[in-house]
C-alpha cells in the first residue's frame, strides 16, 4: 500500500485556518453529542471502596467487596441516589500505605464522594487520617480496634464494625453465664499488631472486672502458621479457658490445630468471623465466639438479602458481607432523607442518631460522641451439620436483651475517650 504524503501546515495563515477547523469540528462534536458522553461520566456518584482481598484477611475482604457489589447492583436497578448511577471503585488495601495512596487517589483524582470499607485496624487508621484532610466520610465496616473509636476518632469517621469491647462484652455475657470467667486460669494467644494489643487490652480489663485470671499471653506474628509451640505450652499450663485474641485466617489454622492436639481445655475467643469458623470446618470447630450478624439472624429484610446474595455468588453472605452491604443501604437511605450528597449534611444526619434497619431485630444508631453504630450482637457455638457444609454454628439470642439499651455493650466515655477533630 503507497503511502499519501499529507500536506503541512506552511504559513501563519495555514496555522490558524487549522485551528479555527478543529474549533469548528469541537463545535460540531458538542452538537452531535461528544460531551454528552463526558457529562454523563461526571453524572455518575462515585462510592469508594477499599478492603483487603489478599493476606490473611483476604477472604473475609472479598465477602466484604462481594456484598457491597451487590446493595450497588440493586440501588441502581432503582434509580441510584438522587436519580444518578452509583459507581462503586472497590480495590485491594494490600497494607496502610498502600490503602492511604489509594485513598487519596479516590478522593482527589477519581473524585469519590465517600470511602467504605477496610478490616485491618492499621489500614483503618491511615484511611481515616486521609479521609479527614480531604473532609469526606469513611464509614469502617471491619476494623475493630477501641483506638479508632477512642483517641484516633474523628468528626469524618463512621463505626459499622463494632469495637473490640462490645465483642468481648456479648461472649463475655456468655461466658459468664457458664461459670467460665470468675476464679478461672485464662491462657492467651494473641495476634502481635495493633488490633490483637487493643483486644488484649479489653480482654484483661474484662476479666480483672469479672475475677478472672491471664496466667499467660503468647504473641503470636500475623504470619505464624505452626501453633505447636504454643500447643505445648498449653499443655503445661493446664489453664481453665484458652482464649484466643487472633486475627483472619490465622484463627482457622489455631482451631484446627487445637483440635488436632485433642486439648481438653475449653476455647473461647473475643474474634473470629464466620467465614474462618467455615473454613476450620465442622469437625474442628468448638467453643463460644461473638459475631455482629449471621444468615440465621431474625429481622425484616435479612431473607431477601440472603436469597440474593447466594443466588448471585453460590453461598450465604457473611458478617462482613453483611456488613458491606447494610452500610451502602444505609448511606442510599442518609441521601435520601437529606436530599444532599454534602458531608456536613450527612455528618449531621448521622448524630442526630436517627434509627434506621441494619438487618437485625433492632435497628441501629450512630452514637454522636463517637460515631460507632450501636447495634445487637451475637455468640456462636457449635451445632450438629446440616445438609450444607456451612451448617454448623448455632447462632445465640441476641445480646443485650430486649429490655436493655443497645448502649450497654459499647465502651463508656470513661473507657475510651473521643475528642473528634
Amino acid at each position: 500500500m503507497k503511502s499519501v504524503a499529507r500536506p503541512q501546515p506552511s504559513t501563519a495563515s495555514d496555522r490558524r485556518r487549522l485551528l479555527l477547523t478543529g474549533a469548528a469540528l469541537g463545535t460540531t462534536a458538542a452538537i452531535a453529542g461528544f460531551p454528552a458522553i463526558v457529562r454523563a461520566q461526571s453524572d455518575k456518584i462515585r462510592i469508594g471502596h477499599l478492603t483487603p482481598m489478599t493476606g490473611f484477611l483476604g477472604p473475609i475482604g472479598e465477602y466484604g467487596a462481594m456484598g457491597i457489589k451487590l446493595a450497588v447492583e440493586e440501588l441502581n436497578k432503582g434509580g441510584g441516589l438522587l436519580g444518578r448511577e452509583i459507581d462503586l471503585l472497590s480495590e485491594d488495601s494490600i497494607n496502610p500505605a498502600t490503602a492511604s495512596s489509594k485513598a487519596q487517589r479516590q478522593l482527589e483524582r477519581d473524585g469519590a464522594i465517600m470511602l467504605i470499607g477496610e478490616i485491618s485496624s492499621a489500614s483503618g487508621l491511615a484511611i481515616a487520617q486521609v479521609a479527614a484532610r480531604n473532609r469526606k466520610l469513611f464509614i469502617n465496616t471491619g476494623c475493630n480496634s477501641d483506638e479508632l473509636r477512642g483517641k484516633s476518632c474523628n468528626r469524618y469517621m463512621f463505626h459499622v464494625e463494632a469495637a473490640n469491647t462490645m465483642y468481648v462484652n456479648a461472649c463475655g455475657t456468655a461466658l459468664l453465664r457458664d461459670d467460665m470467667v470468675a476464679g478461672k486460669k485464662w491462657f492467651g494467644l494473641t495476634a502481635d499488631y495493633a488490633f490483637g494489643h487493643d483486644l488484649l487490652r479489653v480482654a484483661r480489663r474484662f476479666l480483672e472486672r469479672n475475677d478472672g485470671q491471664l496466667v499467660d499471653n503468647a504473641l503470636v506474628a500475623t504470619d505464624a502458621t505452626d501453633f505447636s509451640p504454643f500447643l505445648l505450652k498449653i499443655r503445661q499450663a493446664r489453664p481453665d479457658v484458652v482464649v484466643s485474641n487472633l486475627a483472619g485466617n490465622q484463627v482457622t489454622i489455631f482451631v484446627k490445630q487445637y483440635a488436632e492436639f485433642g486439648l481438653p481445655y475449653p476455647i473461647v475467643g473475643f474474634d473470629l468471623a464466620p467465614a474462618f469458623a467455615w473454613a476450620a470446618g465442622a469437625d474442628n470447630f468448638s467453643g463460644t465466639w461473638p459475631v455482629r450478624w449471621h444468615y440465621d439472624v431474625k429481622g425484616q429484610g435479612v431473607q431477601p438479602f440472603v436469597d440474593a446474595f447466594t443466588a448471585k455468588y453460590g453461598k450465604p453472605p457473611e458478617d462482613q458481607a453483611w456488613a458491606d452491604y447494610m452500610t451502602m443501604k444505609a448511606v442510599a437511605r442518609a441521601v435520601e432523607e437529606t436530599k444532599s450528597l454534602d458531608t456536613e449534611k450527612l455528618i449531621e444526619h448521622f448524630e442526630k442518631e436517627a434509627e434506621f434497619d441494619i438487618l437485625k431485630g433492632r435497628n441501629g444508631y450512630f452514637r454522636a460522641w463517637d460515631h460507632q453504630l450501636m447495634q445487637e450482637m451475637y455468640t456462636m457455638s457449635p451445632k450438629p451439620k446440616g445438609k450444607e457444609a456451612w451448617d454448623f454454628l448455632a447462632l445465640s439470642e441476641p445480646v443485650p436483651g430486649a429490655s436493655e439499651k443497645l448502649e450497654v455493650l459499647a465502651p463508656t466515655p470513661e473507657e475510651n475517650a473521643c475528642k473528634m477533630s
